[in-house]
């Protein structure tokens, strides 16, 4: 149909309307179809009546905001952007695809059910996406730039939005840098020069970017440059944003992080002056930036704590050794028991805090991530039997076992080579040692003797040692927190030495754990407890191993001998 039928035939629709009308047109359809008399007159009547609904989507401009101002007053209206959809529906029946030409209007006319359910769906998804016409004429009558998002894969685009943003900082910029080459890639096109001058001009810039050794040098040179932009090291991420004036904002989505052109580094730009995704952009910029503050803050404090405490543990250290020289000749030169015996607490109590200063040592050199390791290929055999020994001759231990009666060691020598630091794996077996006899008690009742026992094996490329004793076994309010710094349920210790070990294994590549011995009755119907504690050194090598004869090591035995 043509001209003065398009014209009766939308009458015709708004006639038969009954519970709704909806009109959807672009910027045109105002002037050129509602201001015809009868068509007014007819949607005024239409307002009347309180039983009809009237729903109108039009792109509203310059040149009919008047028109949609009086129009507002009577229907429902909203406003969408580049809309070219043009038509009308009821209930019943719909005039379609209306075309408007300089004095021709033509149009499609239908009451078929599926084509006017098909029309009335397409208005409801225009009627979601539209906003109220009232926000968009107060922005043409203020003069307000419309909200848009926009997702731009265009390089060149993309690059001429961030430069053009750069120059047009005039109170704040806030920038998050993806990579170490994120702001290089900012320098080659100039977006740092523009940010120095937006500084000068009083303009308040933040900068997050992870600082490495690639852009040290440069960063460094850039804040000589620029000492009123302030830059924070931050973590590496795919993604970077681009906040200015808190309206505008650029996230960058990164597809060869790597790149040193900007425009081959980006997947895609999502471009918007939102509010609400300024503000929030904003605020998550926000977030990050005071989090890096109070981290640096814990960090710097952090540093201060390790060197008061390396610095008080070096002076801890230099007494020491003296104490121990001295009370050593005293006792050689003294044959009084009781005297001798308060020598022997001397030493026993200059020897604990010796390894209490080593410990905190120890502990600042992991935390300060300087634990260095001197490694060299060594028998682990010869460390463990060394180490039994070193125990066995130890003053403390002579006092403990002799108080607890007795305790065997159960151990079958194993001829392994492996490459590691041979001082701090003699360390590890000794904090399990020294742990095993803490807490194994002999059965003094029924004369049997508590029991540790070692082993050593080679399962799939790795050295396994074993530490199980027949103790007390691991309290299970502390077994998620083992080898945590401070955990212990005995006065004795400090809680460091699982803490220690746990660090040394570990920088070696391996792994260390502990689990309760599974509860059982021996022939006696007595239960057997205990724990057992192991660890995995790699072997990069096929390892030469020599099984030996088991040993057991009586340690009371062992003693009265000495």
């Amino acid at each position: 149909m043509h001209n003065a039928e398009v014209i009766n035939t939308l009458l015709q629709v708004l006639s038969n309307a009954q519970y709704k009308i909806d009109i959807c047109g672009n910027s045109k359809f105002p002037s050129k179809i509602l201001s015809f008399y009868s068509v007014n007159n007819l949607i005024l009547d239409s307002s009347k009546r309180t039983n009809t609904r009237q729903r109108y989507i039009f792109e509203i401009t310059r040149e009919n905001i008047d028109y949609c101002k009086k129009l507002i007053k009577k229907i429902e209206l909203r406003h969408l952007d580049e809309n070219e959809a043009n038509f009308a529906v009821n209930e019943r029946e719909c005039l379609g695809f209306i075309t408007m030409q300089k004095e021709t209007l033509q149009a499609t006319y239908s009451n078929m059910k599926e084509v006017v359910e098909q029309q009335q769906s397409v208005f409801e998804t225009l009627w979601n996406k539209a906003i109220p016409a009232r926000d968009k004429i107060m922005e043409i009558e203020e003069g307000l730039k419309s909200e848009f998002l926009e997702v731009i894969s265009d390089h060149k685009k993309a690059t001429e939005i961030y430069i053009n943003l750069a120059k047009s900082v005039e109170r704040e910029a806030l920038i998050l840098f993806a990579n170490s080459k994120a702001i290089v890639r900012a320098k080659r096109l100039g977006i740092l020069d523009y940010l120095i001058t937006a500084s000068k001009r009083g303009a308040v810039i933040k900068i997050i970017t992870p600082i490495t050794e690639e852009n040290l040098q440069f960063t460094e040179q850039f804040c000589e440059k620029a000492p009123n932009i302030r830059i924070l090291n931050g973590g590496a991420s795919h993604s970077g944003l681009f906040i200015v004036d808190g309206t505008k904002f650029l996230r960058f989505e990164l597809k060869e992080p790597k790149a040193e052109e900007f425009s081959d580094a980006i997947g895609f730009v999502l471009y918007s002056n939102s509010k609400v995704g300024a503000y929030s952009t904003r605020s998550f910029f926000e977030l990050l930036w005071n989090e890096h503050i109070q981290y640096e803050k814990l960090k710097e404090a952090d540093n201060m704590k390790n060197e008061f405490i390396n610095v008080a543990a070096h002076e801890l250290r230099t007494p020491i050794q003296p104490i121990l020289g001295l009370t050593q000749i005293l006792q050689s030169k003294i044959k009084d028991t009781k005297q001798s015996e308060l020598l022997d607490a001397i030493v026993r109590n200059a020897r604990r805090l010796g390894r209490l200063t080593n410990d905190i040592l120890d502990v600042t050199k992991i935390e300060s991530q300087s634990l260095n390791l001197k490694k060299e290929q060594f028998n682990l055999n010869d460390v463990i039997s060394n180490t039994i020994e070193d125990i066995v001759a130890n003053i403390d231990f002579i006092k403990n076992i002799q108080q607890k009666n007795m305790i065997k060691l159960l151990y079958q020598p194993y001829d392994i080579f492996v490459e590691a630091d041979k001082a701090r794996i003699t360390q590890v077996i000794s904090n399990l040692l020294n742990n095993a006899i803490k807490f194994t008690e002999a059965k003094e009742k029924d004369g049997r003797a508590g029991t540790i026992s070692i082993s050593v094996k080679n399962i799939d490329a790795e050295a396994l040692v074993s530490v199980t004793d027949t103790g007390i076994g691991i309290d299970p309010e502390i077994m998620p927190r083992l080898f945590s710094k401070f955990t212990s349920k005995s006065y004795q210790g400090t809680g460091l030495g699982l803490f220690i070990s746990k660090s040394i294994i570990e920088a070696h590549g391996g792994r260390i754990w502990a689990e309760n011995n599974k509860i059982i009755k021996d022939g006696r119907g007595q239960v057997e407890k205990g724990a057992t504690f192991t660890f995995s050194l790699p072997l990069n090598e096929k390892q030469h191993e020599i099984k030996q004869e088991p040993q057991t090591i009586d340690l009371k035995e062992r003693i009265n001998r000495r």
